[in-house]
């Protein structure tokens, strides 16, 4: 069952969440830690994040430096392929622009539907930290409605270079991302609201939002999306604040705005205890406010979060 007949099969407002791979090197038990936590509240679904190679530069010994490529995050098909192994839970793992060639995207589809995994979240991905602006990669794409186009044909069973294939399987679907505060880089919200549009005219069945923290900018974002004639569902995306140093950091990460009210109850913290406390609060009146106005679902970025989260959903679900 695709993600927006999982959603629609709903009764209640649907729980989902999103989870990082380990960083390389380490083992996948703690993501297992997270999900056995979470698993209470039905998840209908996971999303698994996607890392690009950045560049480092290895001290030589000699002076000189070399640098090279390294990937810190591996591994979003074998752990989405694990997930959905050992809990039978339906997986959606992230694929990006950022990072990835036609035919390294193309490769990562295919090993994706030998394992039977069919949806996908497609996203143009950040720019490489050694970046002033966003590069694709090689013959790469510069924006997600260009790898959705390469989703598309691939599903009609045409491969990258235009050749097709033997046997076709499953068809992917798609969400994608949108923003409530607008994308740092749009000119505008209606420039924005546009490319959100062609996305959906592309295929994307759904639309993720960006973390926010003030539900009015959800609820406007999605008038103006349904005025401008975008039908499929506005997925509202939540992470609780969880430390002081995140009103400074969050806004720079993320492009968001705080809530004055919030601002202030976090200022009058003794500690990050106290934070985390106020952000549990905050998040379950966000969630039921939400959950008033019928949103079909609620997606919960778990990174640094999976107690609040999981204190939070036992007052809501």
């Amino acid at each position: 069952m695709k993600i927006i007949d999982l959603i629609h099969s709903n009764k209640k407002t649907a729980f989902s969440f999103e989870i990082l791979p380990p960083l390389k090197g380490n083992s996948i038990e703690k993501l297992y830690e997270t999900i056995d936590i979470l698993r209470e509240f039905d998840p209908k679904y996971i999303n698994i994040t996607t890392h690009r190679s950045e560049y480092v530069y290895k001290d030589l010994g000699n002076g000189l430096y070399r640098r090279a490529r390294l990937r810190r995050r591996p591994g979003t098909v074998a752990v989405a392929a694990a997930i959905q192994n050992k809990y039978n839970i339906t997986v959606v793992p992230h694929i990006l622009c950022s990072g990835f060639t036609r035919e390294e995207t193309e490769y990562v589809l295919l090993d994706l539907q030998f394992l039977g995994i069919t949806d996908l979240l497609v996203l143009r991905g950040d720019k490489a930290r050694h970046e002033s602006v966003f590069t694709p990669e090689g013959d790469g794409y510069h924006h997600a409605i260009e790898l959705q186009e390469q989703i598309n044909r691939f599903n009609q069973g045409i491969f990258v270079d235009g050749s097709e294939m033997k046997i076709t399987n499953t068809p992917f679907s798609y969400g994608v991302a949108c923003y409530p505060e607008k994308h740092e880089e749009a000119p505008n919200m209606d420039s924005d609201i546009y490319w959100l549009k062609k996305k959906m005219e592309a295929g994307a069945e759904y639309a993720v939002t960006q973390l926010f923290y003030d539900n009015r900018k959800y609820f406007d974002f999605v008038e103006r999306v349904r005025e401008a004639g975008i039908t499929i569902p506005v997925l509202p995306g939540i992470k609780p604040f969880r430390k002081k140093t995140q009103l400074s950091l969050l806004p720079k990460t993320f492009k968001v705005d705080i809530p004055e009210p919030l601002t202030q109850a976090v200022e009058n913290c003794r500690d990050d205890r106290e934070v985390e406390q106020v952000g549990i609060e905050w998040c379950v009146q966000q969630c039921r406010e939400l959950m008033q106005h019928g949103v079909p679902s609620i997606h919960f970025y778990s990174v640094g979060a999976v107690e609040s989260i999981r204190q939070v959903a036992r007052q809501v679900y």
